[in-house]
């Protein structure tokens, strides 16, 4: 009785010996290309950290080859700052950092050595066990090439054992808005999950009016200086600020000016400014929502045409 596979009765076929052999080959290439997906499959290899006795950090090698991979799981808190950096003989080589609950092929990465660098320092975002990635880059990886890396992890810092009940009781009165690409979500609430109200870019100084715990991170409320709108964000994207001085500079008033004539709406704050050699960025908040409006303003007191970040 010959057997079905989904309702297809295969017949038999005469074959002469060149077809025998254009048969065999075809099955040697069947199985090859097998092997290759198979090697293409591999699991990464997952092992926990664990640091000496008092010790808050430790130094892995260990050698790699084509697809292999390590996912090291490494237990910490919110709040507490984490090193990881990476040494290797193959240029190829890089990690990925994944949060708590987070895995490779499901999620995106938190950190991403191929365009950041070989090395993280960072304070972590919430509690649980983060996952480091250590693979070859697959330019590599599929030519079969071999690696020696070595992987330095430590954690520093207590996390936060209380909230801040205000910027004179556990934090600074101000915040500035750090390690951002974009722009720092500001959300209705502490989670994920709220609305977001408004988006902070990178040197934005805010006014900080207390942090607190939820979802296994700290979040800080916060209010945008003048006014505006006041929301939650994460405090790994907060560092903290001197107060801005009161004192509003040449370029500064050129900019608010411009930004006035522009959006035909005097009601507008001055929320940060750098100075450069070929010209001062000065951020300004427009309207009750202070809408982030750039502007270049330049020594002989001309301006660049103001520009909305959030178009």
């Amino acid at each position: 009785m010959v057997e079905t596979i989904d309702g297809y009765v295969p017949r038999k076929i005469a074959l002469s010996g060149g077809d025998e052999m254009k048969k065999f080959q075809f099955l040697v290439c069947v199985v090859t290309l097998a092997w290759g997906h198979m090697a293409l499959a591999q699991e990464a290899v997952v092992k926990r950290v664990q640091f000496p006795a008092g010790q808050s950090g430790t130094s892995i090698s260990e050698n790699l080859t084509g697809y292999q991979s390590v996912e090291y799981l490494l237990g910490a808190r919110a709040g507490q700052s984490m090193v990881v950096e990476l040494a290797a003989s193959n240029p190829s080589t890089y990690f990925n950092i994944f949060a708590p609950g987070d895995r490779p092929g499901e999620s995106a990465a938190m950190y991403v050595a191929a365009t950041n660098g070989l090395r993280y320092d960072g304070v972590l975002p919430s509690d649980g066990d983060y996952r480091i990635q250590v693979f070859i880059n697959r330019n590599a990886a599929r030519r079969n090439e071999s690696t020696k890396y070595t992987l330095n992890v430590s954690i520093g810092g207590n996390a936060p054992q209380q909230d801040y009940a205000d910027g004179l009781s556990g934090g600074p009165d101000f915040w500035e808005v750090v390690g951002v690409s974009q722009s720092l979500n500001v959300r209705a609430a502490p989670s994920t999950s709220a609305p977001v109200r408004i988006g902070l870019l990178k040197g934005t100084v805010v006014r900080n009016l207390g942090c607190r715990r939820n979802e296994g991170r700290v979040w800080c409320q916060v209010s945008q200086l003048g006014g505006g709108v006041t929301g939650w964000t994460a405090s790994q994207y907060l560092r903290e600020a001197t107060a801005p001085t009161a004192t509003v500079s040449p370029a500064e008033q050129a900019c608010l000016r411009a930004v006035t004539v522009e959006t035909n709406n005097p009601d507008v704050v001055l929320l940060s400014s750098a100075f450069s050699e070929a010209g001062t960025e000065v951020m300004v908040g427009v309207g009750a929502q202070r809408a982030p409006w750039q502007c270049i303003a330049y020594s002989d007191g001309s301006t660049t045409r103001p520009m909305s970040m959030q178009n």
